[in-house]
């Protein structure tokens, strides 16, 4: 594709430079369903500040899946700006049958069995969509339903039954979840449906795929194989939801290409009380290896039905904010909410008055280099242009980078000096859409420095986002070795 402006026959728009109106550097990803599918409705998403879309696999078939990833597409096309899109698996949930009347209240000091089979006709008698669950369970384990409210111990185990004592009570519905906290299961991490939904997405050029259930680094290299084996570009994100993963996150985190706090069945599966103190752990590990992490599950829940979130709902989203996240989550509030924007909108707003306190943290900071980094003088040579750019007051960084790394470094650093990253590849644009602060912009020649620089100057200012006298960092490579940034270019636009 040259210079990424067209592909195939349609014609790309003109590269967009931001409005004079700085937009948060935290970068919003959105859940596609009912309440936000159509083409103009993601237009509008992205104009208020959506940079990723999220097709959960859980829901819906293989044609609404591509109908939704193909939308996404135009929907980026026509609002003249890159948009990346996560592909989430739906990883080894484990999830009730039908239940006799479609619910069954639990009543504490009550039990309940778990038998064999696809269905149930008993009251009492619970089915499970996992086959070996009477064969794994032992006396003791403790089993939860319906997202922790209702907690089950396991009494007696017979060949073909497990007799649970009720402990805390409530209501369960058919086909809600069943989380085994600590119960070591057989169940593979990426089972043969979500290896057929990987080499789909692959094969479909989607940016982001979500590993559910990860528990071990091994299970991120697997799907990184699946998917190289498709030829494909898609970048791994493993999501956090299990004992085991927190046991070893600095190797999943390692392992993969991002990370996502998903609190959800995190929530469950360990003590709600130290989801926070883990979703800062995690957090920080992704920081100190140079992977942008995404924090996700009920972060404005209340505007499913509400046009403006609770306080501690804003509160929340500042914190992963301050924390230092590179991404927040939307799942119902634009999947099935009554106001996809509406949440859109706010998110934006808290990051916007959330992020000057980033900024007054990260004056303070004081930058070293990474001994582990693989690319030293990429490394210097990206701390050094970030420094520079904000010493010399300048109104913008240019990165031109092929695969994107460069800009997430520069990104680690929280930069307060707009970053805008440049590439040849529109999987590189992509996935810059997830990393903080970095504006990717498409359509610019990368051909020389020179050439780059010129070329984007001159959309600046014809935007009226760059005046006489104002300066440009430009960090790049000279050409003597691949894959090595080494160059900083500073330039002054005359008046």
């Amino acid at each position: 594709m040259p210079n990424g402006i067209c592909k195939g026959n349609i014609a790309m728009p003109e590269p967009k430079l931001p409005p004079n109106r700085r937009p948060s550097q935290t970068k919003i990803v959105a859940t596609i369903g009912p309440a936000c599918e159509k083409i103009e409705q993601l237009v509008e998403l992205i104009h208020v500040g959506v940079d990723v879309f999220r097709v959960n696999t859980v829901h819906g078939s293989r044609e609404e899946h591509q109908r939704r990833v193909d939308d996404v597409r135009r929907a980026g096309r026509e609002a003249g700006q890159p948009v990346a899109i996560l592909v989430d698996l739906a990883g080894p949930k484990i999830r009730l049958g039908e239940l006799p009347g479609g619910t069954l209240q639990c009543v504490s000091g009550q039990f309940v069995r778990f038998i064999r089979g696809e269905q149930t006709t008993k009251p009492g008698d619970l089915v499970t969509t996992y086959g070996p669950l009477v064969d794994e369970l032992a006396v003791g384990d403790r089993v939860l339903l319906a997202d922790g409210l209702v907690a089950l111990v396991v009494e007696r185990v017979e060949p073909d039954a497990v007799t649970c004592h009720v402990i805390q009570s409530g209501q369960v519905r058919s086909r809600q979840g069943v989380n085994l906290p600590g119960v070591k299961l057989s169940v593979p991490t990426l089972g043969l449906h979500d290896r057929d939904n990987a080499v789909w997405a692959a094969r479909a050029g989607v940016d982001f795929l979500g590993l559910s259930f990860v528990r071990s680094a091994a299970d991120v290299r697997q799907l990184q194989s699946l998917i190289a084996d498709q030829k494909s570009t898609a970048q791994v994100v493993a999501k956090i939801e299990k004992p085991e993963a927190v046991e070893q996150i600095e190797e999943i985190v390692q392992a993969a290409d991002a990370v996502m706090v998903a609190r959800g069945d995190l929530g469950v599966e360990i003590d709600i009380a130290e989801v926070p103190v883990v979703q800062k752990r995690i957090i920080g590990v992704a920081h100190r290896l140079h992977k942008p992490v995404i924090i996700a599950t009920q972060m404005l829940e209340s505007m499913h039905h509400s046009r403006i979130p609770t306080r501690a709902e804003a509160t929340d989203v500042a914190n992963a904010i301050l924390d230092g996240a590179d991404a927040c989550m939307l799942s119902g509030e634009t999947a099935v909410g009554e106001y996809p924007r509406e949440a859109v909108e706010m998110m934006h707003r808290i990051a916007l008055s959330t992020e000057p306190l980033v900024r007054e943290r990260a004056a303070s900071r004081v930058n070293g280099l990474d001994p582990t980094d693989e690319d030293p003088i990429t490394e210097a040579t990206a701390m050094a242009a970030g420094r520079l750019a904000e010493a010399i007051d300048a109104r913008m960084v240019l990165v031109a980078t092929a695969s994107g790394r460069t800009a997430l470094r520069l990104s680690k650093d929280r930069l307060f000096v707009p970053t805008v990253g440049v590439s040849d590849s529109d999987a590189a644009l992509r996935r810059m859409c997830l990393y903080w602060g970095v504006i990717p912009l498409a359509g610019v020649p990368t051909g020389s420095p020179s050439e780059m620089m010129e070329h984007v100057v001159a959309k600046a200012r014809e935007a009226g986002y760059l005046a006489p006298g104002d300066r440009v960092v430009l960090l790049a490579g000279t050409g003597l070795k691949a894959a090595e940034h080494n160059m900083i270019v500073i330039h002054e636009l005359e008046s």
